[in-house]
């Protein structure tokens, strides 16, 4: 399963959130709810805000970066 995947599965069920109350609180529906958490799609950026948003975590933490990955410099 896909890092980002088990993440908003996690985060769903640790709020103890159905699929439906996940997907009217993010403005979209249930199926696609679904869809991400078994990898059928991934979320558009978006979904990926709203998730963040609702779970009160950090894109980087869906997908699995690491806090401390350098940016690259702006030249």
């Amino acid at each position: 399963m896909d890092i980002a995947q088990k993440r908003i599965k996690e985060l769903r069920q640790d709020k103890d959130l159905k699929q439906k109350e996940v997907a009217d609180k993010c403005n979209i529906t249930q199926r696609k709810v679904s869809y991400i958490e078994n990898g059928t799609t991934e979320p558009n950026l978006e979904d990926l805000r709203a998730l963040c948003r609702l779970f009160n975590v950090s894109a980087d933490y869906i997908l699995g970066l690491p806090d401390n990955l350098p940016y690259p410099k702006r030249t």
